[in-house]
């Protein structure tokens, strides 16, 4: 029988849903920037950060997002590619929001993939200018070791790392090479310069009970400006995994903090809310 806590959380996405407006409404009016919401490797837009957009819809928000990084002929799965070749994609989308709106900026929350996109998009795709604020959730800022399997790819020094990358290109998730250690986004974006650009406000959230962006702290910019918050600190009995952040009441409390710019607002933290997913 289920839970208590999933019943509850049940019912609040399915509120969310119910009473929120359709994807990508480009005659949705409100005082604040447009929201362009970033999915996770092989999550689309309408599967990852979809109940976080109809949350925040609800919450005055005008919300659009994107499938990125998907094969043709393979449309239930985004975020795959190289992301080199995703985030022009994303850029371009970011664009297409401003012209549409006619807002001048948007503001970027990502999730995993799509959090490590919201900051490697405005420094290398030409699009900083147009962004206020980003929320970055789990981003493998630093590369990830997948739950220590790209352990393994090292097994036999940097040898065993090639042909890893080999194969993982071969399979057609360029993004999966790109997000280990020593993949070629990781090491573009942490090229020695700023990754957070000029007039972009970044906060990371990150959990540490994360099990698949590992260790959680690769999640973390100590650059001036950056804000990095782990759940726990605010929602100290919070377990929740990586899957389980992009639905999990508490983050989405704090990313609609950092959206508001109301960083230290008090918000009411649901135990477990998902729980360890």
């Amino acid at each position: 029988m289920p839970s208590l806590r999933t019943l509850l959380v049940s019912s609040l996405l399915a509120a969310s849903a119910a009473a929120a407006t359709s994807i990508n409404d480009f005659s949705c009016t409100s005082d604040s920037n447009p929201v362009v919401l970033l999915h996770g490797l092989g999550a689309t837009f309408y599967e990852d950060l979809n109940y976080l957009q109809y949350w925040l819809q609800n919450q005055g928000y005008c919300t659009y997002s994107l499938t990125y990084g998907a094969y043709d002929g393979f449309p239930f799965l985004g975020g795959l590619k190289p992301i080199s070749e995703s985030a022009p994609e994303i850029a371009a989308y970011i664009k297409e929001v401003v012209a549409k709106t006619g807002k001048s900026k948007v503001n970027l929350v990502g999730h995993s993939e799509g959090a490590f996109q919201a900051l490697y998009v405005p420094k290398f795709e030409g699009v900083s200018q147009l962004i206020d604020k980003i929320a970055s959730i789990a981003p493998p800022t630093h590369a990830t070791t997948f739950a220590g399997i790209y352990e393994l790819a090292y097994l036999f020094g940097n040898t065993s790392r090639a042909v890893t990358s080999d194969v993982l290109q071969t399979v057609g998730c360029g993004a999966c090479d790109d997000l280990g250690p020593d993949g070629a986004a990781i090491t573009r974006l942490n090229d020695g310069t700023p990754i957070v650009q000029e007039g972009n406000k970044v906060t990371i959230i990150a959990s540490r009970s994360d099990e698949l962006v590992t260790p959680p702290t690769t999640s973390f910019i100590h650059e001036d400006g950056v804000t990095n918050r782990w759940i726990q600190d605010i929602c100290p009995l919070d377990p929740v995994g990586h899957i389980g952040e992009a639905y999990d009441l508490n983050v989405w409390n704090l990313v609609k903090n950092v959206l508001d710019d109301t960083p230290n607002r008090k918000f009411i933290c649901l135990l477990g809310s998902p729980g360890k997913v």
